[in-house]
């Protein structure tokens, strides 16, 4: 009998596809089945009405599920001797060929919100509740396809009313793998630190509530890990956070009950609202309002605020008994990954929090948080994890052999590049001690088996000191090294799929250059082959190494010392001169002098420390970035003036920005003069390549100011612009950069 057998690829599994499919079979009156594999979803329809037949291809590309994504649908003519008198689900079958995408954790639907919320449902106050339209995918997960079997929900039986919707095509439970309920699922419990059970289940959330509510630092388990909590309103226990997590001012997230409750504490355009209402609930960074009801000490001495809403059936439960906002940042300790399991929590954390609200659904797979903020009325992400990752794109040519992508040491992720997919894992983190190395190691074997991926080749970055640079040299693999700058350029081509040349410019905070120096303030021409170093920024010296990076005043005190002798420098009425000691500045001139233990480098991230230190506004920084968040509050739009530069050969030099910048004593004149430079100058190279179109590229990118004006001149210019908004511009994006050279 003629057939025809249809082959979906992309996010199609865990997203309700299979019973889209049979209810559009149904609809359309067509016989045959359709099926799950590690591939995507296969669907056999016998041959009918071409009419019908037609109906049905138009609807599955173009009204898919809500949370499918189709890369590919390839139709096959087969004739197969079955006739077919119905349209069934058939069982996955599985092979050793996997490729089907991993489906991100996406917030609570508003329908399993009706659920937990009505009386009469027996799903009433269930804080694990779920559907085909919601929940856990990424974190629950073992191996596709993506079956309960393949969960962490393999150890809960369903009771019967749950077997009754899982099994019913119709229902919007069907084969939702997380489904369950009180009776026969995942229980809540709250615990003391000293692991006495105390309550369970909505008991278990009212008493935890009531604890926040009086003050008490506690712990919550998320979808992809535990949150530390507290009331955000309370300036004492908001401190005592700060204090017990050695956090001094890095800021906060603060989660809200709803979107009227963030605006009373924010100002926010349309985009954000729409992202902050979306299904993947990230973290959004908007602008404060002059609202006091939220401390001060949440983001200290900044403009802005990342706010987010609940987005689980628990959170959700949380809220009927909250009396504020409430702080939700990341449980782990410094330099270490996100918590997971109770048993972690009390280990390490238990000096910290008083109480912790646990549930015995095992995450297999830890996801922090995603963080975005809006510019140019665009989704920009700052950091990709719950909600966006694991994240795919198509190449228009396939890769020649399996290709695994390591990234950098900061912000660290792997890709994957077999077939014609590249695949990004969610967010790593900094790659700074022995537990967030074995985080790395167990997120590269979580890829593998997902796909039963073993690489041929490894591509890693030619910093001879990174963690994965080191690992990578260790596979006894083909190793490719690129270099970090050129990685960032790549990561921003392969999201537009631009595969010329163009002009680069990759602003960041460090980077190992081809020289040995550190660079981070570069100007490519660019392909995916191959750069050239165009421009940089004139070298100057870090001096301390590392510690510079945490004092912008010895930024600036280097700064000086390229333009001025030690007696003038020590005669200069500057904040950062007189940050130091006579004899601490003669010290450092030594070092500056005979270049002891201070690198070049030619970073523009370090040259945005030293205009902190300069305009008096940050002399030591507690966070990375911080410096560049001080600015951005201090830019003022009514101030057109810019200092000045030179390009000499091709060096950036910035002396006559120190030179004026010592004249001007506000603030915003220094900080908005600076970001003026910077648009000049950008500008003005990229009007001599006028042949070439631009990325930009790095951290620095991710200063919404400078991005916000850049974009607005390159308009008035005619230039055509690309920077990052799907994938990180910062050191996350690294590895899909590696995976994109070819």
């Amino acid at each position: 009998m003629e057939s025809i057998k249809i082959e979906v690829k992309g996010l199609v599994q865990g997203v309700g596809f299979r019973p889209f499919v049979y209810n559009l079979a149904l609809k359309y009156e067509l016989k045959g089945w359709v099926n799950n594999d590690d591939k995507g979803v296969n669907i056999l329809l016998s041959l009918a009405n071409d009419k019908k037949i037609n109906s049905f291809l138009n609807e599955l590309k173009n009204s898919p599920p809500p949370l499918a994504k189709i890369d590919e649908i390839n139709i096959i003519q087969v004739t197969t001797n079955q006739i077919y008198t119905s349209f069934e689900i058939k069982q996955s079958i599985t092979s050793n060929n996997k490729s089907t995408i991993i489906s991100p954790d996406i917030c609570i639907c508003d329908d399993c919100i009706d659920d937990i919320n009505d009386k009469n449902n027996f799903r009433y106050n269930y804080a694990l509740t779920n559907c085909t339209n919601c929940g856990p995918r990424y974190s629950i997960i073992k191996t596709v396809p993506y079956d309960r079997c393949n969960t962490s929900m393999a150890l809960f039986e369903l009771c019967e009313e749950c077997k009754k919707e899982y099994e019913n095509p119709t229902n919007r439970r069907y084969h939702a793998q997380p489904v369950a309920c009180e009776k026969c699922g995942p229980q809540v419990t709250l615990y003391d630190n000293n692991k006495n059970k105390l309550a369970s289940n909505i008991e278990a959330i009212k008493q935890i509530a009531t604890l926040i509510n009086e003050g008490k630092i506690v712990a919550i388990k998320g979808m992809g890990g535990f949150h530390l909590i507290c009331d955000a309103t309370n300036e004492e226990v908001v401190n005592k956070l700060r204090e017990k997590k050695n956090r001094p001012t890095k800021p906060f997230a603060v989660m809200f009950k709803n979107l009227d409750e963030i605006k009373k504490h924010t100002t926010l355009c349309q985009k954000e609202e729409e992202i902050i209402l979306s299904k993947e609930k990230p973290i959004v960074i908007v602008n404060k309002n002059e609202s006091r009801t939220i401390t001060e000490f949440v983001a200290p001495n900044i403009s802005r605020l990342g706010v987010f809403l609940p987005y689980t059936p628990l959170h959700i439960l949380l809220f009927r008994y909250l009396n504020n906002p409430i702080i939700a940042t990341s449980a782990n300790l410094k330099d270490e990954p996100i918590i997971k399991d109770v048993e972690s929590i009390f280990a390490k954390l238990s000096n910290v929090v008083e109480y912790i609200l646990d549930f015995n659904r095992e995450i297999i797979n830890a996801c922090d948080d995603s963080i975005v903020q809006v510019i140019n009325e665009d989704i920009q992400i700052l950091r990709l994890a719950r909600g966006y990752a694991p994240i795919s794109f198509k190449v228009d040519k396939k890769f020649n052999k399996k290709i695994l992508a390591v990234g950098a040491n900061q912000k660290s992720s792997i890709s994957l590049g077999f077939e014609d997919n590249i695949i990004s894992s969610p967010y790593i983190g900094d790659l700074n001690s022995i537990i967030s190395m074995e985080y790395f190691q167990k997120s590269v074997n979580t890829f593998e088996t997902f796909y039963d991926f073993k690489p041929e080749k490894i591509v890693c970055d030619k910093h001879p000191n990174y963690e994965t640079t080191k690992w990578a040299k260790n596979q006894n693999k083909e190793l490719i090294q690129i270099q970090h700058h050129f990685a960032h350029t790549l990561a921003t081509m392969a999201e537009y799929n631009l595969d010329e040349d163009v002009l680069a410019f990759v602003f960041d905070g460090t980077g190992y250059g081809d020289d040995g120096n550190i660079w981070g303030g570069e100007v490519f021409l660019a392909n995916r082959t191959s750069y050239e170093r165009l421009f940089h920024i004139k070298y100057f010296k870090l001096l301390g190494g590392e510690k510079a990076v945490k004092e912008p005043r010895r930024i600036a005190l280097s700064l000086l010392f390229d333009n001025f002798s030690l007696e003038e420098v020590l005669s200069l009425d500057n904040a950062c001169v007189k940050s130091f000691s006579k004899k601490e500045i003669e010290l450092l001139h030594k070092m500056w002098e005979k270049g002891l233990n201070a690198p070049l480098t030619s970073s523009l991230g370090r040259v945005f420390d030293a205009i902190a230190s300069f305009a008096d506004i940050l002399q030591i920084q507690t966070y990375e970035g911080e410096t560049g968040l001080q600015i951005e509050k201090e830019y003022d739009d009514n101030i057109k003036e810019a200092y000045s530069y030179k390009i000499i050969d091709n060096q950036i030099d910035l002396s006559e920005v120190i030179f004026e910048i010592l004249k001007d004593r506000d603030k915003k004149l220094i900080c908005s003069k600076f970001i003026n430079m910077l648009v000049n100058l950008i500008c003005e190279i990229s009007l001599e390549n006028k042949d070439l179109k631009v990325v930009l590229s790095g951290g620095v990118f991710q200063n919404r100011i400078l991005l916000e004006q850049l974009s607005k001149k390159f308009k008035e210019n005619n230039t055509i612009l690309y920077y990052s908004k799907k994938i990180p511009l910062n050191d996350q994006g690294i590895s899909i950069g590696q995976i994109y050279y070819k």
